[in-house]
């Protein structure tokens, strides 16, 4: 299961998404129409910056803009950005593997290979689909539901 964090994060990444590349937006705009605590939103979206996924500008304008292109960010990407590595078990994490302290051999653990095969068949869908993708996704179940508008996508992560 994904951190609260994560869903947060995803969801400012959509809102900031489905803006013009030159339109900031305001994080206090972000937590209303996301459902979102302010104060939780703001230290994500620092984050957000400090890995370079958006960018911010001072000012009366002010706000967040989308600093990657929603088609070349993975939601793995993401999430692994937000909460680290996305692996069940340390032992299967790409980028922080650790040996898992109460396992004996590897090799014959009984909840590692199972957990290696799901952990695998979760990370080509998360690998392969992008922010563009949810927002794809999320526009043709509201044009399915005949539901339009910016509120579309509130619980797109959900």
């Amino acid at each position: 299961m994904i951190t609260q964090r994560s869903r947060y994060a995803l969801k400012a990444l959509v809102r900031l998404a489905r803006a013009s590349r030159t339109e900031s937006v305001r994080t206090r705009d972000i937590a209303e129409q996301e459902g979102i605590p302010q104060a939780f939103l703001e230290q994500i979206m620092l984050d957000l910056k400090r890995a370079r996924l958006v960018s911010s500008k001072r000012g009366r304008e002010g706000g967040y803009v989308l600093a990657v292109d929603p088609q070349r960010l993975s939601l793995a990407a993401v999430l692994r950005q937000i909460d680290g590595p996305v692996a069940p078990l340390p032992c299967l994490s790409r980028t922080a593997y650790q040996r898992c302290e109460d396992c004996a051999d590897e090799e014959t653990c009984a909840l590692r290979h199972i957990f290696a095969e799901t952990h695998e068949a979760m990370l080509q869908v998360l690998e392969k689909r992008t922010l563009a993708d949810a927002i794809a996704r999320a526009d043709l179940q509201a044009s399915q539901k005949g539901r339009f508008g910016t509120d579309v996508f509130a619980g797109a992560f959900i």
